[in-house]
């Protein structure tokens, strides 16, 4: 892996370049180990926190733990094209605009002890539009090769928080063509719903069941590129003990396996028949 510049990863993928980076200021880390027609991106999975702010903040380790989505890189680190955050939502908020990316409030509770300055508040912006400049470089370049793409942009969710039974994964499609895109979501959720998982978890799928869809990277992508769908997929925090902060690796590898195979063919068939 290298250190690179946002100006040297748009070049590298301006010369269609294969290479794996983090990028300069340590935001996010992209892979692109084949130029495909698909992207993997794991926009919450960060959880660093500058040092600067945490005398600051009012949010424990584990209270900001808890609402970011850990393991959700993991669970798809083994296809071709791979972006995802480093840092904490906490921080900013890779899936809101940058007028309110950075949070006053989370969950209902206070997050500064004091206000942030301008100034810590540029540091963070900085590091959000260096994120979308190369998100848009990158599926700019995959829409001139490959005419369509298409996103997988996965997060999980808690669901101890829901007083229902809830679904293992969760499509959200409002802000999606789904007239023109809708066979594809419907695979899509046939595959989440046949997946096999350990300890007894039976994998289920829904569409606009706990959430919409209505998060920034999908909706930058979708706004900027029409020929670009993205499958906003939110993974019940099956994968982990979400109050005693414990993951159980075994089921988060078991999903990755499963989109191994899975997630390359649904990408593979919304090729043949979008393209």
């Amino acid at each position: 892996m290298e250190k690179l510049s946002i100006s040297d990863i748009l070049k590298k993928i301006e010369n269609v370049e294969t290479f794996e980076a983090v990028a300069d200021d340590y935001s996010f880390t992209i892979k692109i180990e084949e130029y495909v027609h698909y992207v993997c991106g794991a926009v919450h999975d960060g959880h660093q926190f500058r040092r600067e702010l945490r005398d600051n903040c009012l949010h424990t380790e584990y209270q900001r733990w808890f609402e970011e989505d850990p393991a959700t890189k993991q669970m798809v680190q083994s296809h071709p094209i791979l972006i995802a955050g480093c840092d904490s939502r906490f921080e900013y908020d890779l899936n809101r605009p940058p007028e309110s990316a950075i949070y006053e409030d989370a969950w209902g509770k206070q997050l500064w002890k004091k206000p942030l300055s301008k100034e810590m508040k540029e540091k963070s912006l900085q590091k959000h539009g260096g994120f979308y400049r190369v998100t848009h470089g990158l599926i700019s370049k995959l829409e001139e090769l490959f005419g369509v793409c298409v996103v997988y942009d996965m997060h999980s969710y808690n669901w101890r928080r829901w007083n229902r039974e809830v679904p293992t994964w969760n499509l959200g499609t409002s802000n999606i063509n789904t007239k023109r895109f809708g066979s594809a979501v419907e695979e899509w959720q046939m595959a989440l719903s046949t997946m096999k998982l350990p300890n007894g978890i039976v994998s289920t799928s829904k569409i606009n069941d706990t959430f919409q869809g209505n998060g920034y990277f999908l909706k930058y992508i979708t706004q900027n590129f029409k020929n670009t769908l993205v499958l906003a997929t939110e993974a019940k925090k099956v994968y982990c003990d979400e109050i005693n902060q414990i993951m159980y690796p075994e089921v988060v590898d078991a999903i990755e396996k499963h989109l191994v195979v899975d997630l390359e063919a649904h990408a593979r068939s919304f090729f043949k028949k979008y393209s």
